[in-house]
């Protein structure tokens, strides 16, 4: 990983500012807390390809700070998501991949993974505070352990901050997560290899030949 990224990471961090206050949710000190679905309706990114299968934490995990893109390179804003998620919860990767960086930056563990067939420069995901379980260069499943969330720290009192990154531009992490999981779609039945869809059995051509007969008394 170049220094420059990182130092794009850390003015980032510097950046965010504090959260703004907000009533609990489940123990947590929560900031406007909202629905996975409601959040990934905001500003999903056509150009990103949903290619999550897991959440980081939870399914779905309460998003305490939605995607909130600066007016400049530099300015305010949030450039990721914050996750509900106490010290000690395991931290996966949302998809395939290779793990680029894992280690501490700014004073906090920062795991980062290169999303598999997402172009040149790949997509990256970053995941912070984590202790990690990874190391640089390690191949990962979706769904994964790349490790643990760290105790709080002063971005958030008990959060995993997800952010997504093409090169040193910051795009919307909620983008990758598919519909099925942001449950903003309604359910559908997929089909199971040799199961005959509901009210389409196939019936032989026996028992097509065959009438019914009552059974002997």
């Amino acid at each position: 990983m170049r220094a420059g990224t990182w130092l794009v990471l850390l003015l980032t961090v510097l950046a965010t500012g504090p959260p703004r206050a907000a009533p609990a949710v489940s123990g947590v000190s929560a900031v406007s807390a909202v629905s996975a679905t409601d959040a990934g309706r905001r500003a999903p990114d056509p150009a990103v390809p949903t290619v999550a299968r897991h959440w980081p934490v939870g399914t779905p995990p309460v998003v305490l700070r939605g995607w909130e893109p600066p007016a400049t390179p530099y300015g305010p804003g949030h450039r990721g998501v914050d996750l509900a998620a106490g010290s000690g919860t395991p931290v996966r990767a949302v998809a395939a991949g290779r793990v680029s960086f894992a280690g501490p930056v700014a004073g906090r563990g920062v795991v980062s993974v290169e999303l598999a067939g997402t172009g040149t420069p790949p997509l990256r995901t970053t995941y912070a505070p984590v202790e990690a379980t990874v190391r640089k260069g390690d191949e990962v499943a979706a769904g994964e352990v790349l490790g643990t969330v760290e105790p709080a720290g002063p971005h958030c009192a008990a959060c995993l901050h997800w952010g997504l990154l093409r090169g040193e531009v910051y795009l919307n992490p909620l983008s990758l997560l598919p519909p099925w999981l942001l449950d903003t779609g309604p359910s559908r039945l997929l089909p199971v290899l040799g199961v005959p869809l509901p009210g389409r059995a196939e019936i032989s051509p026996a028992r097509r030949a065959t009438p019914w007969r009552p059974p002997p008394r």
